[in-house]
């Protein structure tokens, strides 16, 4: 899954693509690096983030959108506003990304006319403040804290008519988790599995990782490829990454090791 943050103030670029022409230009550009799903958002959810309203989300990813709809690859919409998911599922996007896992009012019911797959996240508090009041408790009770809430989501998609093929789970790395805490969900996520769904893991570039390595994102290639192969040694299905051609690439070489 490769991500198109049209953002002025992403995390992990600056803000580089953060217009229509230059966030087309690099969904193309994953997409001949090897994407088999371009993830499109307007609004930054990295920690610390002001939101911006419906609106200006719209106005961000709607011609953007209505490209890469055109090019025959699965497009997922990160957004958590459910006038934004409506908009888009009626432009025909696949996927919806939604890091408060259908928790808005009214979504649920709304939603349920459209037939998408669906991410469901894990999030501990909002981007504005999670990372100020990260989850409570040693690790062991942060993950089973992560993995009960998960479950109860799917279980409350299904019982409002989400098949269970349409659900991916999250674990949510680096929403409201520490460090330590990020590491043992990574550790022990194989355990995700019990729960009977894919799992999608996003580790590209995060801060968990400058804090090992003591590197600003854009240095953070290496860190983000190491994580990520554990994560797929450890069950992951869909990964979401910025880098998407030397991930490909480690992936290439993991894949060859495995099948000999």
């Amino acid at each position: 899954m490769g991500i198109v943050n049209v953002t002025p103030d992403s995390f992990s670029n600056h803000g580089e693509f953060f217009n229509t022409r230059a966030a087309i230009d690099h969904a193309s550009r994953l997409v001949e690096d090897g994407a088999d799903i371009l993830d499109i958002g307007g609004e930054s959810s990295r920690p610390g983030a002001d939101p911006v309203d419906a609106a200006e989300e719209w106005r961000r990813v709607a011609d953007v959108l209505h490209e890469v709809l055109k090019w025959n690859v699965p497009i997922s919409l990160d957004s958590y506003r459910l006038q934004t998911q409506l908009r888009a599922l009626d432009l025909g996007v696949d996927i919806i990304n939604d890091i408060w896992a259908l928790q808005q009012e009214g979504a649920l019911e709304r939603l349920g006319a459209y037939k998408f797959g669906v991410c469901l996240m894990h999030m501990k508090g909002e981007p504005k403040t999670m990372q100020r009041t990260p989850l409570k408790g040693n690790n062991a009770q942060a993950f089973n804290e992560v993995k009960l809430f998960l479950d109860s989501r799917a279980k409350v998609l299904q019982a409002n008519g989400f098949e269970r093929e349409r659900i991916v789970l999250d674990p949510g790395i680096g929403f409201g988790k520490t460090v330590q805490q990020n590491l043992f969900l990574l550790k022990n996520q194989a355990e995700f599995l019990e729960l009977g769904f894919p799992l999608l893991v996003g580790w590209s570039r995060k801060s968990s990782l400058g804090e090992i390595t003591g590197t600003q994102p854009h240095e953070r290639l290496a860190p983000s490829l190491a994580a990520m192969l554990m994560a797929v040694e450890k069950g992951a299905t869909v990964l979401r990454v910025h880098d998407v051609l030397e991930s490909k690439q480690a992936l290439q070489v993991w894949q060859a090791v495995r099948d000999c």
